[in-house]
């Protein structure tokens, strides 16, 4: 089924729509989902909640990507069920990783995964993504946005570990030089 289909169904009301977008973008959402948590049945429920998120955000939102918005919708949750999760304790996953990858980088708190969220950063970071070309885009979007792995991206580019790390920090270093120019407090 289309996309547009779906997107209509959600504003129509019609409660075939969740199944419908369900059955499309389930496994994507749990990708993304388990990335960030970990688990199965965490991510499962993150992905349930992102569906029942949609239910009741469209209307009013009218997404154009229906699979961006979905994962969007997932990936928020899944990091505040990490959130709630590491209260505590900080642990070891790819979320934690890549967020203190992005510590130095991010203007402002302690805290950068909320700094993201905000909308004048997000749309400088979207500058910055637009600026890059299209193989460090991915490489960039695959580590923090996808919080794929090191190892992960490595396979799947053919090359050593080592050499993805030096592309993120040059990235890093990039995205920390675009910040500065633009006003934000390192």
């Amino acid at each position: 089924m289309e996309d547009s289909r779906i997107v209509e169904m959600f504003l129509a009301r019609q409660e075939t729509a969740v199944a419908a977008a369900q059955e499309k973008y389930a496994p994507y959402c749990l990708a993304v989902a388990r990335r960030i948590l970990g688990n199965d049945r965490d991510a499962e429920e993150a992905v349930n909640d992102a569906l029942l998120a949609a239910w009741n955000s469209i209307p009013p939102q009218h997404p154009e990507v229906l699979s961006s918005y979905l994962a969007k919708l997932t990936r928020r949750i899944a990091i505040d069920r990490v959130r709630r999760n590491t209260a505590d304790k900080r642990g070891a996953g790819e979320w934690d990783l890549a967020l203190e990858e992005l510590e130095d980088v991010l203007p402002g708190s302690a805290d950068p995964a909320g700094e993201l969220e905000v909308k004048d950063l997000e749309a400088a970071v979207g500058r910055f993504l637009q600026s890059l070309p299209e193989a460090d885009r991915l490489l960039f979007l695959a580590r923090y946005w996808h919080f794929r792995p090191v190892a992960d991206i490595a396979r799947s580019l053919k090359c050593r570990e080592g050499a993805v790390r030096t592309r993120l920090h040059r990235l890093r270093r990039k995205l920390k030089d675009q910040l500065g120019k633009e006003g934000y407090p390192l």
